[in-house]
């Protein structure tokens, strides 16, 4: 079982847009089963701020006349998906997490990526929740309340994309939109238990998505499948990744020191599992792997609190407050720290390229464990106590600089906890990542993780 069959609607895109396409369903029936589902049971998760019910009826209903009159409804006809609370809704106000922004006009157009779904029949159901203007790892908004990691309420689902990974998780829709600066993809992806991608950056067009860190930022899918996570993306793309290589030839590597510290003994024996398949005995060193964590941290607090700072100077008690004092801090960053960091950057970059002469694949684990309970402050590492919030990005943040793809692919955990998995590729080498994901799922390694508590 999946979690989309755990709910009582949604199952997987693909399946849905073939019943639709053939008849079997409307896509009116559809739409208005998984409204009616997350007004059902979404009060257990909060990955869900607003229903664009009326807007999605219409589009379903006229999904249905293009139907019946033998024309193509498209490659995802009649598939409910939500949205992060940052892209683009035409006639919707875009909030990005924040009440700052709710007295803007409403959006005129669609989000190029969501106008691009719905021209091949998927339908935006609803907005998802997020950490207020991207800036979290844990999905805790002041306005909008914290949203539930769908394997136990109880914990976090990550962030800063939870809504969107915590709505497939619960199967409450098929698929979502999210963003990643930092792993706002990949970390709540993780944490429950299904399957998210983190584009090359600059590969699909991120018109009509609101910015946090222009030089880092991407926007992606997660899904329930693999192939639902592709044909998602396909389409987000606007073109087919093709013949996917075969994955024996593939060269495959893990990523140790700084990424094979501060994980469990069964996180590593999973990993050890997954590279055993892989018949790889590979490990190989990211040079710099701690300052490119913190390079990657100054550059997205000072881009962030730059493009906030003039409503900050007028409007700074409306932010969360989370959200502003680590807006305000990055604003105040020093210029000749920010060139070091930048420099850095370049170095990083170059030297991760280099790395993909040898190897096509490189794995690394994208969480430092399960997901942390929401009342748990901290989180070991190296030893000590640290923040939890601060930390969960530990093995993200260095392979955000380099700018190259990166496939959340969901790995099961004895906690009953779902773990996650980075599959890092070259700059436009997504079809590699893909390849290896749906080795790993076909060889039962890599799956979604069934929810473990009821509804």
């Amino acid at each position: 079982m999946t979690q989309a069959q755990a709910g009582t609607t949604a199952r997987d895109a693909l399946g849905i847009a073939a019943d639709v396409r053939a008849g079997r369903r409307t896509a009116v029936s559809v739409v208005t089963g998984v409204i009616a589902d997350i007004e059902a049971r979404d009060t257990r998760y909060n990955s869900v701020t607003r229903i664009f019910g009326p807007a999605a009826v219409a589009r379903a209903e006229t999904l249905d006349q293009r139907i019946a009159r033998g024309e193509d409804p498209g490659v995802l006809a009649g598939v409910p998906f939500g949205v992060k609370d940052l892209f683009d809704i035409a006639g919707e106000v875009t909030t990005a997490g924040s009440i700052v922004l709710r007295g803007n006009p409403p959006a005129q157009h669609d989000a190029t990526v969501v106008a691009r779904l719905q021209a091949q029949g998927a339908i935006a159901v609803a907005s998802l929740n997020m950490d207020e203007f991207a800036y979290g790892f844990s999905t805790e908004n002041a306005h909008t309340g914290v949203t539930r990691n769908p394997h136990d309420p109880a914990c976090l689902a990550g962030g800063s994309s939870g809504g969107s990974a915590a709505a497939v998780a619960a199967g409450l829709m098929p698929f979502a939109l999210g963003s990643d600066t930092n792993g706002s993809i990949r970390l709540p992806a993780a944490l429950c238990g299904v399957w998210g991608l983190k584009p090359t950056f600059g590969r699909v067009p991120r018109d009509g998505a609101y910015p946090f860190a222009a030089s880092l930022d991407v926007v992606g899918p997660m899904a329930d499948s693999i192939g639902d996570l592709r044909a998602v993306f396909e389409v987000m793309d606007g073109r087919s990744l093709g013949a996917l290589p075969d994955v024996a030839s593939l060269r495959v590597a893990r990523l140790g020191g700084w990424f094979a510290r501060n994980i469990s003994a069964d996180f590593t024996a999973a990993i050890d599992a997954v590279m055993a398949h892989l018949n790889s005995t590979k490990v190989i060193e990211l040079p710099e792997a701690a300052r490119a964590r913190a390079a990657s941290f100054l550059i997205t607090a000072s881009e962030g609190g730059n493009l906030h700072l003039p409503r900050l100077r007028q409007r700074a008690m409306q932010y969360d407050p989370a959200t502003r004092s680590r807006l305000m801090a990055g604003a105040m960053l020093p210029s000749a720290t920010l060139v070091q960091a930048q420099r850095f950057r370049n170095w990083f970059r170059a030297r991760i390229h280099e790395l993909f002469s040898h190897h096509d694949v490189l794995v690394a684990p994208a969480t430092v464990g399960p997901a942390p309970r929401i009342d748990q402050p901290t989180i070991v590492v190296e030893g000590r106590e640290v923040s939890a919030r601060a930390n969960l990005g530990l093995f993200t943040q260095p392979i955000s600089l380099a700018g190259v793809p990166v496939l959340s692919t969901p790995l099961a955990h004895p906690s009953g906890l779902p773990l996650g998995l980075q599959l890092i590729g070259a700059p436009g080498a997504e079809a590699a990542l893909f390849a290896v994901a749906g080795e790993l799922q076909r060889a039962g390694l890599a799956r979604c993780t069934p929810l473990t508590t009821g509804d």
